[in-house]
């Protein structure tokens, strides 16, 4: 398997730089790989897609504003994008600069954070600041993190909607995008219906956005981020199964965070670091549908996504969205997968 398999042309004006006024006023492409078809539909239609007794299955992870500009003692600007926060005084983060900081070099951030660059960690530095908290530090000076394909300054409005209206445990750098289409209309709607609702967390790191190296995905490692799946979430989707309904996964992360507590071949509750990169020939285990939105060429989530509803069908449908001028990434719009392939 080649990283080429997963390429595909995109005109830059598709790419969505701000979110529609209305959330849910997405499109949606339907995918059914059994049937080997795809539709365009609008999100609204979302809720006609569930049936009763379905288990939706949300990231509730917390965008912060993750990242920071400032300058090193020095005088040097630096741009900082937290990876993870630590604890109260110590975050790992990626820190762009002309000259990287050394270990011990002090940085002064927003004009208003003083902290000390401690030590090297691959790609990241971690930071110690002894002024307070660095997510209220973060809440009160940082920047929404807006993904590096959307060409302009955060505004007052990314705050919102730049976050999922169920987000509850603040720790992501980057939106679990499938969930931003939900507000509290749809989300009533399906309950309504008679859909279940679960929720894991999974806290999305910067490296969402990092390209796969090399050819060969067998040689790709994939980033760690941290997954919690709760016993209660683990007894829904059990007896979901047992009724013989769909388990829906909002999301690339909602399906990653699945799999790695099915990993050991029984689904079991998890609190830990997952590095699980899904690719074609993987044996999905606990997920059966995927809500999720179009993703970068040549990246680990459109691999998982062609692993989830087959190579073939998603360069059809993705060269169809682009034909039919779909909005991309993540203010984009969306791609339900009405269940896996081969099943």
């Amino acid at each position: 398997m080649q990283l080429s398999d997963f390429d595909y042309q995109l005109p830059e004006e598709l790419i969505a730089q701000t979110p529609l006024e209305r959330r849910s006023a997405s499109r949606l492409l339907l995918l059914d790989p059994q049937e080997r078809t795809f539709s365009d539909r609008h999100f609204d239609d979302f809720v006609d897609l569930v049936e009763p007794g379905d288990l939706l299955v949300f990231n509730d992870t917390l965008v912060i504003p993750a990242r920071l500009f400032g300058r090193k003692a020095s005088g040097g600007l630096i741009e900082v994008m937290v990876e993870r926060v630590l604890d109260e005084q110590n975050l790992l983060a990626h820190v762009r600069a002309s000259k990287a900081p050394k270990p011990g070099s002090a940085l002064i951030l927003e004009n208003a954070i003083e902290c000390l660059m401690l030590e090297r960690r691959a790609d990241l530095f971690l930071l110690r600041q002894l002024q307070g908290n660095w997510l209220e530090l973060l809440e009160q000076y940082g920047h929404v993190p807006l993904p590096p394909y959307i060409q302009r300054e955060d505004a007052s409005g990314d705050r919102n909607r730049y976050q999922t209206v169920y987000a509850r445990h603040p720790g992501a750098v980057a939106a679990p995008t499938a969930g931003l289409h939900f507000d509290d209309d749809v989300l009533a709607r399906l309950e309504s219906k008679g859909a279940e609702f679960a929720h894991v967390t999974l806290h999305v790191g910067a490296g969402t956005f990092q390209p796969v190296r090399g050819h060969d995905l067998d040689t790709h490692i994939m980033h760690e981020e941290l997954v919690e799946v709760t016993p209660s979430v683990c007894e829904a989707v059990l007896q979901t199964r047992e009724r013989g309904n769909r388990v829906i996964a909002i999301g690339t992360t909602v399906v990653r965070s699945l799999e790695s507590a099915v990993s050991t071949g029984r689904l079991r509750p998890m609190r830990d670091e997952s590095s699980l990169f899904i690719k074609p020939g993987y044996p999905f285990r606990a997920v059966d549908a995927m809500l999720t939105n179009f993703h970068l060429p040549r990246s680990t989530l459109l691999i998982l996504v062609s692993a989830f509803a087959g190579i073939d069908l998603v360069r059809e449908a993705y060269a169809h969205a682009v034909a039919q001028q779909y909005r991309f990434f993540s203010y984009g719009d969306a791609m339900f997968i009405a269940n896996r392939a081969g099943v």
